[in-house]
């Protein structure tokens, strides 16, 4: 029963997010990018105050996945970082962090881009 209570969570904490951003870009002028820029900065922020780690553990993939999961990723490998190499760490640990996923999105796209033919959007 826990099982089934998690993914509940994180479905409900994930789509709240992606309502959160549906509501931006129908209530206000900002574009998918300064939401998407938003989301990121928004997990950069929730890291370095310490309350990423407790909304990812209880909501699980519902806050790990979406793009504040990338901003806590960030702001954690930065983290851990400057406690290893100092000063330096505040350059490479954010890099360092994410590197795997974001290298695992741009080879999924190249590959879907490969695979699929896009067509110009009709107005």
């Amino acid at each position: 029963m826990d099982n089934v209570l998690s993914v509940c969570w994180a479905f409900l904490i994930g789509g709240a997010f992606c309502v959160l951003a549906q509501l931006l870009i129908d209530l206000t002028r900002l574009t998918p990018a300064r939401i998407l820029v938003l989301y990121v900065s928004a997990g950069v922020v929730l890291g370095a105050v310490g309350l990423y780690e407790p909304l990812q553990r209880f909501a699980g993939c519902g806050a790990s996945v979406p793009l504040v999961g990338f901003g806590g990723t960030i702001a954690r490998g930065v983290r851990e970082a400057v406690d290893r190499e100092g000063l330096l760490g505040a350059l490479t640990g954010g890099l360092r962090a994410a590197a795997g996923g974001t290298a695992a999105a741009l080879c999924f796209g190249y590959l879907a881009a490969v695979c699929f033919r896009s067509k110009p959007k009709t107005l």
